[in-house]
């Protein structure tokens, strides 16, 4: 049995696409971010995920929101949980499916596309794209680059207005 990390986020940004890209033949796929139904996490095997996304989904100061393709709905790329902390949003956990980690990963660009949708929430509440999230300490450099994530003090790192703008302009162009 796999057990929860609950000392800061553990996700590799693999690269900032347009949407998501297919590893193997470069071809980018639309994608869609909404809400996780208590009905959709019965597709969420608790052997398939690190994290216990049933546990998030009911915790009701959380939003679990999924990804997936626009031409296939019912397959989920990935999953992010949020909270709204009145003057920023605070992203839990993020994770990619198992089928989008490691070197042999279908799509990059899933964990990009979430933090994006988490800053996007933040300016559509008014925050101007604040989100903040513990890390993990070996990953603190690898957000601060790919991401443009200030680190706060111990773990706690932070996007700023700009660098939500950035991300945000990388996956949502309307």
């Amino acid at each position: 049995m796999k057990k929860q990390r609950r000392s800061g986020l553990d996700f590799e940004i693999d690269r900032l696409t347009n949407s998501i890209e297919n590893t193997l033949t470069g071809e980018v796929f639309d994608t869609e971010i909404s809400r996780l139904t208590d009905k959709e996490i019965r597709q969420i095997k608790r052997t398939d995920w690190l994290f216990n996304w049933h546990k998030e989904l009911r915790d009701q100061a959380k939003e679990v929101y999924k990804l997936t393709t626009v031409n296939n709905p019912t397959i989920i790329q990935g999953l992010v949980s949020i909270e709204d902390k009145q003057d920023h949003v605070f992203m839990h956990l993020i994770e990619s499916s198992k089928f989008n980690k490691g070197k042999n990963k279908v799509y990059f660009g899933v964990p990009g596309n979430l933090v994006a949708y988490a800053c996007k929430v933040s300016v559509d509440k008014g925050y101007e794209g604040f989100v903040a999230f513990d890390a993990k300490s070996a990953l603190i450099k690898h957000y601060q680059e790919s991401l443009l994530a200030t680190h706060f003090r111990g773990l706690r790192m932070f996007i700023d207005t700009s660098a939500a703008l950035r991300l945000i302009a990388h996956y949502f162009k309307s």
